[in-house]
């Protein structure tokens, strides 16, 4: 079983910035499928920012231009940079990791952007 351990969530400014960091306790290196995703209260979990199968970046709409996802093999670790937040970025912050045998997810991390 592989865990995912979320930090870096907190409370920020309209405009500030966060990088929330993902780290699993097996190796990353192989794994190819992985993202951030944000559930919103009374909303569905949304897309937020993935890595695809050939390791490119696919982000919602919403960030694009605003947020970078990253990764640090050697950490073991997937990050969301996060800029120019605004309010309506308020939400929990889950990652994703598809490998090992099945998805796995974090236990979420809140983020929220006063205004």
């Amino acid at each position: 079983q592989v865990q995912l351990v979320e930090s870096g969530g907190g409370l920020v400014q309209a405009g500030g910035s966060l990088r929330l960091s993902c780290a699993a306790s097996r190796s990353i290196f192989s794994i190819n499928t992985m993202g951030w995703y944000r559930q919103a209260p009374g909303k569905q979990r949304e897309l937020v920012a993935t890595f695809t199968s050939g390791r490119s970046t696919n982000y919602a709409d919403s960030v694009k231009g605003r947020f970078a996802i990253s990764r640090d093999n050697a950490k073991n670790t997937v990050y969301l940079q996060m800029n120019s937040l605004k309010p309506e970025d308020t939400a929990v912050y889950y990652c994703k990791i598809v490998g090992w045998g099945t998805t796995y997810w974090g236990q979420g991390t809140q983020v929220t952007v006063s205004s």
